[in-house]
């Protein structure tokens, strides 16, 4: 893999982090506001008009089969995957500090990681294990002060570490559907089979939402599609394993985002875990350049 290769994934995986957890701190505020399951249906609805522009200019130019997928089935799979993990992760969200909703997100890419290994066929290498695991590491830091019991922010926890397996396979899914689609189409049918999935839901709570409200949803959706663009960008050059560890700047934004926005300091222990973290990234990142660089 050039090295030139590798970069630019892990530059479209750092971009869809940052646009990811400005989208979930500005979601908290609405899952604060709104059901969780309303707001999970209004992102994903937002997600898609959103793009409808892009998808207009698309279909004039290549017709509307350039956005109909190779694999349907793959779609409706992978879109109740995510419905499944968005559901919990808002159901949880506006119980927990964004910091500590990030971390406990960080289980995510070890499911990921077993999944490639065992169902794609992916070679992980000790390098990515072992960063993998290290920033596990200082995710546990971060977390063990905040699971000592099963009421409040534990019992949140639990669900939002619920959410991660079924991220995962969302992810796996997507790296699978990359194959025969590109990046944009998966972005619609994500965004169009969630928002479908998640409509009775939202109906069985549904509020009307203010001016403000509506603003805010659009932002989000158009965060929301960003990142998921972003991130399947990068799976498009590199094995899906080979951008976990960069997945664990996140904590850095929205330990950010969560100061900004909540007036929430983050604890020493998500400090020390931070740089524990960014470490492993950094120690991952260069020693995969230089491989690259030497097979190159």
């Amino acid at each position: 893999m050039p090295a030139s290769r590798l970069i630019f994934a892990l530059l479209w995986a750092v971009a869809s982090g940052m646009a990811l957890q400005t989208m979930n701190a500005v979601m908290r505020l609405m899952a604060l506001e709104l059901h969780s399951m309303q707001a999970q249906f209004l992102r994903a609805l937002f997600g898609l008009i959103v793009m409808l522009p892009v998808i207009a200019v698309g279909i004039r130019q290549s017709g509307w089969r350039s956005y109909w997928p190779k694999d349907m089935r793959g779609q409706w799979l992978r879109g109740l995957a995510h419905t499944v993990a968005t559901l919990l992760f808002f159901l949880a969200l506006p119980h927990l500090p964004l910091a500590d909703s990030t971390a406990i997100g960080f289980t995510t890419p070890l499911f990921i990681l077993l999944g490639a290994a065992l169902f794609l066929g992916e070679k992980v290498t000790r390098a990515r294990w072992l960063a993998t695991l290290v920033g596990f590491g200082g995710v546990l830091v971060v977390l063990l002060p905040h699971l000592g019991g099963f009421g409040g922010g534990g019992y949140w926890s639990l669900v939002m570490l619920a959410a991660s397996p079924a991220f995962a396979t969302s992810f796996l899914l997507a790296k699978v559907l990359t194959r025969r689609d590109r990046s944009s189409v998966l972005v619609v049918w994500q965004a169009l089979t969630v928002s479908i999935l998640s409509l009775p839901l939202a109906l069985a709570v549904w509020e009307p939402p203010t001016l403000r409200q509506w603003t805010i949803f659009l932002f989000a959706g158009l965060l929301g599609s960003t990142a998921h663009y972003c991130i399947n960008r990068a799976m498009e050059k590199v094995d899906i394993s080979a951008l976990q560890s960069v997945r664990f700047l996140d904590l850095i934004w929205s330990s950010m985002l969560g100061f900004l926005m909540f007036g929430n300091m983050p604890a020493p222990t998500a400090l020390v875990g931070g740089a524990v973290i960014v470490v492993a990234v950094a120690a991952v990142a260069r020693y995969e350049a230089r491989v690259a660089r030497a097979s190159g």
